[in-house]
């Protein structure tokens, strides 16, 4: 292991996008707004939220995971894949990407994770209301915050720890940024436990996630088809539809990555599927619960008047 690892050295060339000289600093500048873009509407709605106390209820504070999840991903993805554009240099230490990648992983689970824990709190909320603030206290929306973070980063921990094990015989990284798959294509030993855990990794996330949300839905739904009333069924849309919306935007990305990662023929449409899954749900979390969540909605919008129209 040492001598395969100190002949190769600790820096990695990544394949990345071969952009053209006259497209670099267009692409680059394009890539700034929406990471300046995402950073504004994520950092503003938890300034919003925290700000406010009349916001201090647990279906905004177990929204505040998504946003620091997305700020989280974004800034370890974005800001390298902009410096390896700008100046053609597409380098990066075995350190830094092994960094990149538990990020990368960690916001992937996590995503999941925290809408699932946001499905858990619709469910309580439409199906039990009278009990929901019982239920629903401080207390909770911390322990089920914690354990969205806590299942994500233990799974990620072993996916990657089982990577740092293997020695190295190759230094391309065969992706735009790094990821756990690009990590162990770098060694000739033996993968088999790195795919196995990786399958279980994947069917047990998407299971839970799936499964987890499928059914508070099919509940609510139920709920509704019972008791045919326009008051609860509107409740449920207004307060469901985002996160809905949410959740099938990050699923379809997600299926875009995990079907590309097959066909290796295709290369740049997977990096740039890949970068998708990271920056498409970030860019329009807060868009879409901002614009959905009248409450959310109109505090907003008073901050912003405030702000621009002070007087």
């Amino acid at each position: 292991m040492g001598a395969n690892s100190t002949m190769l050295g600790d820096l990695l060339e990544i394949q990345g996008f071969h952009i053209a000289l006259p497209f670099r600093y267009p692409l680059f500048f394009s890539l700034l707004l929406v990471y300046c873009s995402l950073l504004l509407s994520n950092v503003g709605v938890l300034l919003v939220i925290f700000s406010d106390r009349s916001l201090h209820q647990p279906m905004y504070l177990l929204f505040c995971n998504l946003p620091l999840n997305d700020l989280m991903g974004n800034t370890v993805l974005l800001p390298r894949l902009m410096m390896h554009i700008v100046s053609g240099e597409r380098y990066i230490s075995y350190q830094q990407c092994v960094v990149q990648a538990f990020h990368s992983h960690t916001f992937g689970s996590a995503s999941h994770m925290i809408l699932i824990i946001m499905a858990i709190d619709r469910y309580i909320a439409i199906c039990h209301p009278l009990r929901y603030s019982t239920i629903m206290t401080s207390r909770t929306v911390t322990g089920l915050s914690v354990a969205a973070w806590g299942i994500s980063l233990v799974l990620v921990s072993i996916l990657i720890g089982l990577t740092v094990r293997l020695s190295r015989c190759r230094n391309v990284i065969q992706n735009a940024y790094c990821d756990n798959a690009s990590l162990f294509k770098l060694s000739c030993d033996d993968v088999s436990i790195n795919n196995i855990y990786g399958l279980f990794f994947t069917v047990l996330l998407f299971c839970c996630s799936i499964g987890g949300i499928g059914i508070t839905y099919i509940r609510i739904a139920l709920l509704c088809w019972i008791k045919k009333n326009k008051e609860l069924n509107r409740r449920a849309v207004q307060t469901c539809a985002s996160h809905l919306v949410l959740y099938l935007i990050m699923m379809c990305t997600d299926f875009l990555t995990i079907i590309l990662h097959r066909f290796p023929e295709y290369p740049y449409l997977r990096q740039i599927a890949y970068v998708l899954f990271h920056v498409v749900p970030a860019s329009l979390n807060p868009v879409i619960y901002g614009l959905q969540t009248k409450s959310l909605r109109d505090k907003i919008m008073y901050y912003v008047r405030r702000k621009v129209l002070p007087n």
